[in-house]
């Protein structure tokens, strides 16, 4: 598993703390895949609601507050595929 993936399982788990009661992953380019559901973020890649796929770069902007997730999306840096309200509810969470 990557460090970047690593790092960004711990920083997803902070920040939903169990809060997050849908599916959904994160596609890091390069680098691997996220899952959260109930249970919290874990590496892995199994179906989800909903797939947000972006670079390492853009993903840890989002992360660290520096990128907000909906111009990220509306730029094109950051995609969706899926249920557009599991994505609304995971941003809901993320803060």
């Amino acid at each position: 598993m990557s460090d970047v993936i690593t790092k960004a399982v711990a920083t997803l788990n902070e920040k939903i703390d169990g809060g997050f009661d849908g599916t959904a992953k994160f596609n890091i380019e390069g680098e691997g895949s996220i899952v959260i559901d109930k249970d919290g973020a874990r590496a892995g890649d199994d179906d989800a609601e909903v797939t947000l796929t972006a670079s390492a770069e853009t993903f840890e902007a989002i992360m660290t507050g520096e990128q907000n997730p909906t111009a990220a999306y509306m730029t094109g840096k950051l995609t969706m595929d899926g249920d557009m309200g599991a994505a609304m509810r995971l941003a809901g969470v993320l803060g």
